[in-house]
C-alpha cells in the first residue's frame, strides 16, 4: 500500500508486490511513500510489532520534515518496530500508547 498524490488530493492504491522485510503489505513502503509525497504534511506514527518493518520508512519521512511518533516500551506489547525506529533517530517524540492522541492532536494544531 502506498499514497499518491494527485492534484491537491492524496489517494491510496493497494497492490500486490514482493515481500519488503517480509512483509507484503509493509510499513517501510506505505511510509516512503508518505515521505516522497507528503513530506513535511505528514505525521506519522509506529506503533508496537515484532521486527524492524517501518523504521526505515519513518526515518525517510522525518527526514523530508514530517513530524513522527513512536510508542513506548513500557506501553508495547512488543518494542520491536518502535525501538528500531527510535534507534535510528525517526521517532521525533516517544509517548505512552494511552498519550499518543494528545501528541498527535499537539501536533496538528502546530
Amino acid at each position: 500500500m502506498r499514497i499518491k498524490k494527485i492534484g491537491d488530493k492524496y489517494k491510496v492504491e493497494v497492490f500486490k508486490d514482493e515481500k519488503v522485510n517480509g512483509h507484503c503489505p509493509s510499513v517501510d513502503v506505505m511510509f516512503e511513500s508518505v515521505a516522497k509525497e507528503a513530506g513535511n504534511k505528514a505525521i506519522g506514527i509506529i506503533l508496537t510489532g515484532m521486527g524492524y518493518d517501518g523504521a526505515k520508512g519513518l526515518l525517510a519521512m522525518r527526514r523530508k520534515g514530517a513530524r513522527t511518533i513512536g510508542q513506548d516500551e513500557n506501553s508495547s506489547i512488543v518494542y520491536g518496530m518502535p525501538k528500531v525506529a527510535f534507534n535510528i533517530g525517526a521517532v521525533e517524540k516517544q509517548s505512552a500508547l494511552e498519550n499518543i492522541y494528545q501528541l498527535l492532536f499537539s501536533m496538528l494544531k502546530e
